[in-house]
């Protein structure tokens, strides 16, 4: 007989803790292993292996064992019969851990433990790896799943809620000091959430940033412009429906002076675009153009 699962010395070494350590947890907080063959130790779970990694690095974080643990209990919580997601699980292929465990809890509406699980990597890794390895990978499975099926539309509206409030939460700069960066999504352009984790990843380095939000008109656009000044404007387009070239023609030549830097972002755009339009196409790129444009480097 093949014996599923992970050993508590296979577990200690993914994690780096001791196996007294994972015992303590399971006797103290109920954070043992779950999977059971008859005659034999039980096992642990990838469920079970990412409720630990939870515990680990809230710990690490000097969050109180049981309240780390309660965390970890939450976040984990599937039910108690079929697979993981009851049987709805998103396939995402390989991924980190963390994605893996998003995707549970997103299934599960599990706000709670979605937000612990993206707290944790915006405070350990940041803005973009949260955004890119994490984010991404279970949005583009819960679409994936919607395609399929036409179900779990509030799966995706769960799950966009708490990447919102996440990257709200991000720290942002100083009031002081004057935002520069423009962000808004084209006119008639519904998705704004990758410009959110884009004004929550600048502000990582120290760039304010004004976001307009969805459906912007071209006359509002502009007016802000005009009154704001801002050295970057980035407008995003998700579809070719929602995409005109002509905005951004109109908004590279807007205000007293024009900005800096005006750039499409989203796939709806096409690949020609007016002269002096920048194409921004990933994440990692867009910070560090604006950072560019709005602290040039001094010579």
């Amino acid at each position: 007989m093949v014996i599923e699962g992970l050993t508590a010395g296979a577990v200690a070494r993914r994690l780096g803790v001791a196996v007294t350590t994972l015992r303590t947890w399971h006797q103290r907080y109920g954070l043992g292993p779950s999977e059971h063959v008859p005659g034999h130790h039980r096992r642990y779970t990838e469920q079970d292996l990412d409720r630990l990694e939870v515990m680990r690095r809230l710990t690490s974080q000097g969050v109180a064992p049981a309240e780390a643990a309660a965390w970890a209990q939450r976040s984990s919580a599937a039910p108690s019969t079929g697979r993981a997601g009851g049987g709805h699980a998103i396939a995402l292929g390989p991924v980190t851990p963390a994605a893996r465990g998003l995707a549970r809890a997103a299934m599960r509406l599990d706000a709670p433990a979605m937000r612990d699980i993206l707290e944790m990597v915006v405070t350990e890794r940041g803005v973009v790896v949260a955004w890119n390895e994490v984010a991404v990978p279970v949005l583009v499975g819960v679409g994936e799943r919607y395609e399929a099926t036409q179900r779990f539309v509030e799966v995706e509206h769960m799950l966009s809620r708490t990447l919102t409030e996440v990257l709200s939460s991000v720290p942002r700069p100083d009031s002081s000091v004057p935002p520069q960066v423009l962000l808004a999504g084209a006119d008639e352009e519904q998705h704004t959430l990758p410009l959110e984790a884009l004004a929550a990843a600048l502000a990582e380095v120290g760039v304010p940033s004004r976001l307009l939000g969805a459906r912007v008109p071209p006359a509002a656009l502009s007016d802000a412009i005009e009154r704001t000044g801002p050295a970057v404007v980035v407008l995003w387009s998700q579809t070719e429906v929602t995409s005109d070239p002509g905005q951004l023609s109109r908004v590279a030549t807007a205000g007293h002076p024009p900005p800096l830097l005006t750039a499409a972002a989203g796939p709806g755009w096409p690949e020609i675009l007016p002269d002096g339009v920048v194409q921004l196409t990933d994440l990692t790129s867009a910070v560090q153009s604006i950072a560019a444009a709005v602290f040039p480097v001094q010579r």
